[in-house]
């Protein structure tokens, strides 16, 4: 594989987590007046951490985002996670395969909190792959769009972020692994593949199983 690394988002690229979360977020913010479907609910925040919507929330339900109402919405969404969380279909079998071929340096880097990303992770079946090596972006000065979380994955796996593979599925998130300067493979299987080329993915595929033969036949991006 020409890459050293492989860097991989964790929501709607390792766990079919989305509709679960914002499942929880909508029934939440109906109970405080905003009242939206699941998937205008996603459209808003799939990418983002709620805490960077707060001021949208704010003037849409009228009243002040509380670190309780925070604490209470991050119990329901570990709750429904925790009962309902699968693998994205053909993850556990691509990231096998990506493990092996660079010797074990992959980490999932996401935007979201650890206690989230890691019991995510053990329940699908990934762990084991990436135990040790998760990066969150609660963590970092910033988080995505910025490259924070990306560059402190490579720099724990001694790789040069020009020579990682990122792996991603939203605008948000390929931004942050286009600004660490990683070629960004983008997930993309509800055909938004457009979006994502303009948002500076490399290559866009549309099922887990073509993640591993991307990423052999790919060739590093180019710096600009």
């Amino acid at each position: 594989m020409k890459f050293d690394a492989v860097l991989f988002d964790c929501d709607g690229v390792l766990v079919d987590s989305e509709p679960i979360t914002n499942g929880v977020l909508r029934d939440m913010l109906a109970e405080q007046g905003w009242r939206l479907s699941v998937q205008e609910c996603m459209d808003i925040f799939v990418g983002k951490a709620v805490i960077d919507e707060r001021a949208r929330i704010e003037a849409e339900t009228g009243k002040p985002l509380t670190p309780e109402w925070m604490v209470s919405f991050r119990a329901r969404r570990n709750a429904a996670l925790d009962a309902q969380v699968v693998a994205i279909a053909g993850a556990v079998p691509a990231v096998a395969a990506v493990h092996a071929s660079v010797q074990g340096r992959i980490a999932c880097a996401s935007g979201a909190d650890r206690i989230k990303v890691e019991m995510q992770l053990q329940k699908v079946g990934l762990w084991p792959y990436f135990d040790g090596r998760v990066f969150s972006g609660h963590e970092m000065p910033r988080s995505k769009p910025h490259p924070d979380v990306y560059l402190a994955a490579a720099a724990a796996l001694g790789a040069d972020p020009k020579r990682c593979a990122v792996v991603e599925d939203t605008v948000t998130g390929i931004a942050a692994g286009v600004a660490a300067g990683a070629t960004v493979f983008a997930y993309a299987p509800a055909g938004q593949g457009d979006v994502l080329r303009q948002a500076g993915a490399h290559q866009v595929f549309t099922h887990m199983d073509a993640l591993h033969a991307c990423l052999l036949g790919a060739d590093l991006r180019q710096p600009a």
